[in-house]
């Protein structure tokens, strides 16, 4: 897509606005102010202080962790700046021919789109224990293997969830009531969270399910991990149509989408208000640990089959279904439509979104502070995304992408599931079945592994119907 950067960068501020103008009639007390109440201009001075804010904090840890940006030329003079971009006149970002925006990091990396430059990696292999001997039966992965790798990820990617969180209490806000022309039945819940240790943090979690109002008895659920957009009505009718419940979740609510915010929501409940360690969670894991009540929750709905539970996420919620599912094996499936960097795509692979980019001060709340430390040391970083895959083996796992995607880099997506196959294989499942690229809209998914790349951009509406095709056939449901 052409202005991939930009449109998403315009993307992630609307992304902010929304959740804190759809936090404000939660219970989120200090999280956010009434944005219907401001005005534009205290809007935007807002804003600006979040940005600023968000900024001191991710400075807070470059220094905990004794971390310096290399000084660099304008970009203009910068010798590594690729030579065919062009600034375009009144802005200050820079364009190749074909109009795709191209950013440096702070470590002086530049945006790459142009394959015969993105080859330039190795990957851990996810069947090699750290003492070098091969990974040959599943006893062997289940007891040695797989505990490494989570524990390079909750140390040093995404960081750890504390032992001690506060206990959930669901109940129902409002009646229930018939939707999608009396197909299904609509439900509020609230998830309340004992805030007690920190009365100042107030998190929640918001939650929606929709079931088919001519249900014969348990059907399969999924989770959809949402921010505070319109409610996705398309999607949940198509999932109603097909015989599932579907239960959207706002994650803002959890937990603040910046750095702005670490110190309320579920992290700064945990920490008293204080800055995090560098091995404390970030926002993702956040996200996935509220996630994980929500599924407490549904496993003791009796209109839901407790076996029969997934949970899908698109873009930064795509990246937040495969950490949850990796954290949580009661996720019977899982659906990451166009998750990029720290998601589904290789991350060692320079194309599109990058560690960098993550580590970047916008974005660098999503990971453990100990992320930051592979900014600009790409190939210190001791994991990929296939093993983030693979610690979700067996589990029927779908990947999609877009062919006007290139941010989120679908081809990065796909090698990703070539390099997480073998875990399948190992374990007795079908991966995704080739080594070769598959042409746009050839749905890869007869094995546990999918994966699809649709004609279009950054979206997961064109990928809803191969999905409900691949879960039904995982889960054997008549159609």
């Amino acid at each position: 897509m052409k202005n991939r950067t930009c449109l998403l960068q315009f993307c992630r501020l609307i992304v902010w606005v929304c959740s804190f103008i759809g936090l404000s009639s939660q219970r989120v007390g200090a999280q956010a102010p009434d944005f219907q109440k401001m005005s534009p201009e205290e809007r935007t001075a807002y804003m600006n202080r979040m940005r600023a804010a968000s900024q001191e904090d991710w400075q807070k840890m470059m220094d905990k962790l004794d971390l310096k940006l290399p000084t660099l030329p304008p970009p203009a003079d910068d010798p590594k700046r690729p030579q065919h971009l062009k600034l375009k006149e009144g802005s200050t970002n820079w364009y190749d021919e074909a109009g795709y925006t191209h950013v440096r990091s702070g470590w002086g990396n530049w945006s790459n789109y142009d394959e015969t430059k993105a080859a330039d990696y190795t990957l851990p292999d996810p069947l090699k224990l750290k003492n070098g001997k091969s990974v040959k039966d599943a006893n062997t992965w289940w007891k040695q293997r797989r505990p490494e790798i989570l524990n390079d990820y909750l140390t040093n990617i995404y960081g750890k969830t504390p032992s001690n969180t506060p206990k959930v209490t669901f109940a129902p806000t409002g009646t229930d009531s018939t939707v999608l022309g009396g197909k299904a039945l609509r439900k509020s819940l609230l998830g309340q969270i004992d805030n007690a240790r920190y009365p100042a943090a107030t998190p929640s979690i918001p939650v929606t399910r929709y079931t088919p109002i001519n249900a014969q008895g348990p059907v399969p659920l999924m989770v959809i991990v949402w921010g505070s957009f319109p409610t996705p009505v398309a999607t949940i009718e198509k999932l109603i149509d097909a015989g599932w419940a579907v239960a959207i979740v706002n994650t803002g609510a959890i937990q603040m989408d910046s750095g702005a915010g670490l110190h309320e929501g579920i992290i700064g409940l945990m920490n008293g208000g204080k800055d995090r360690k560098p091995d404390d969670w970030g926002v993702l894991a956040a996200w996935s640990w509220g996630l994980s009540r929500v599924l407490d929750y549904f496993e003791t709905d009796k209109a839901i089959n407790p076996k029969q539970i997934g949970i899908q996420g698109h873009s930064r919620w795509g990246k937040t279904a495969l950490l949850a599912g990796a954290l949580d094996s009661r996720w019977a499936t899982v659906f990451a439509s166009c998750s990029g960097s720290m998601g589904a795509s290789l991350e060692k692979r320079s194309y599109g979104e990058t560690i960098d980019n993550v580590a970047g001060s916008g974005e660098y709340h999503w990971m453990a502070g100990n992320f930051l430390k592979y900014g600009g040391n790409w190939s210190a970083m001791p994991v990929d995304a296939h093993e983030l895959m693979a610690l979700i083996a067996p589990r029927p796992l779908f990947i999609t992408g877009g062919t006007k995607d290139s941010w989120s880099d679908s081809k990065g997506e796909f090698l990703a599931c070539v390099g997480a196959s073998p875990v399948y294989e190992l374990l007795g499942k079908k991966g995704v079945g080739t080594t070769g690229m598959p042409a746009p809209d050839v749905s890869l998914i007869s094995g546990e592994l999918a994966f699809r790349n649709h004609e279009g951009g950054h979206v997961d509406s064109l990928d809803w119907p191969v999905f409900l095709e691949f879960a039904q056939r995982q889960f054997k449901l008549k159609k």
